[in-house]
């Protein structure tokens, strides 16, 4: 679901210019408002969406997530730690909300200290893995892993 910016709402403040990991969003220098170059080459990661302080950035459904004539609103509940998308189809009768969770800890504060880390070996740089992968989301040594083989729980919201 590529993103939009409503030009009502937005006021160029350039956080998603900042966050946005394809490049993608950019500001309009003559209305000094955020817009998505090219939506097609969006990786729909959403961080615009959770980074625009003024709900000025939405997205566009797909058909087999929701009918034409629909709409999709996307909201940022930092207190629960939760990002929503609430989905209202065309004839008004149906209403669903998704719910997913999103950290919630202050910008540029979760910066990783890389240097650190051991050097990755010959064998780790050939490998089709990513680099320092959790191991629980590995699937190259027994199959899918869920949360409960791991020993860990969800929450609700998020907690540090």
């Amino acid at each position: 679901m590529p993103t939009f910016v409503y030009m009502t709402r937005c006021d160029g403040c350039g956080q998603c210019v900042d966050i946005c990991p394809s490049d993608i969003m950019h500001i309009d220098t003559t209305v000094r408002r955020a817009y998505n170059i090219e939506p097609n080459m969006c990786w729909e990661c959403y961080s615009c969406v959770k980074a625009c302080p003024h709900n000025a950035i939405d997205v566009r459904g797909y058909a087999d997530f929701a009918p034409l004539g629909h709409s999709v609103r996307v909201k940022r509940d930092e207190e629960k730690g939760v990002i929503a998308w609430r989905i209202i189809f065309r004839n008004g009768e149906k209403d669903m909300n998704l719910l997913a969770p999103i950290t919630t800890k202050p910008w540029g504060t979760c910066i990783p200290k890389l240097a650190d880390a051991a050097a990755p070996s010959k064998e780790m740089r050939d490998s089709q893995l990513l680099f320092n992968e959790p191991k629980y989301i590995r699937l190259d040594d027994g199959g899918l892993h869920t949360l409960e083989s791991n020993g860990l729980k969800m929450k609700e919201g998020v907690y540090y």
